[in-house]
Order: C-alpha cells, then structure tokens, then sequence
C-alpha cells in the first residue's frame, strides 16, 4: 500500500472549497484512496472522495494527514493529491 503525508495549506482547513476540490481529484483517481490525521490507524481511515467524509475530518491549516492507496499507480496518484491538500486554495 502507498502512503504519502501531506500538510493542510489552505489558511482556513479543509473547508468546503479545497474539499470539494479534493473530493473531485480523488473521485477521478483510478484508485480507491483513503485520507486520516497522522497517527490514526489505517482502519480508521475515512474515503477522501467524500466531501462529507472531509469536512468532519477536520482538518485544520497546518495539519498533517495521510492519504493512502493502493493498486496500479497509487504512487503517482497520491503525489498530485497531496499537492492539491499543500495548495492554499484560499489564496486563489
């Protein structure tokens, strides 16, 4: 299973904007991946393609998360999600 952490760079969370974002990018992956706050058990993962699942993850700017995958390309997949979690949306 690929694992990559990520750092929350939206200045207000995860809140609807850059979730919706990054519900849609992982909706789209062709892997099934899953996001938690570091340290969490795996098990306990929630679906990061669902906006519901990431607005209670409550994830707050500067928090870390890890998103996991696995299956052909999960690597690639998770770089450019983490990347989308490290982008301040808010900013845009």
């Amino acid at each position: 299973m690929a694992e990559r952490t990520a750092i929350i760079g939206s200045r207000v969370g995860l809140h609807a904007r850059p979730a919706a974002i990054f519900a849609e990018a992982a909706a789209e992956a062709p892997v099934e991946v899953t996001i938690a706050h570091e340290g969490e058990p795996a098990d306990e993962a929630l679906d990061a393609s669902s906006i519901l699942s990431l607005m209670g993850l409550g994830a707050e700017y500067g928090s870390t998360v890890v998103l996991r995958a696995e299956g052909e390309g999960a690597e690639a997949v998770l770089e450019r999600l983490a990347a989308i979690l490290e982008t301040d949306h808010d900013a845009e």
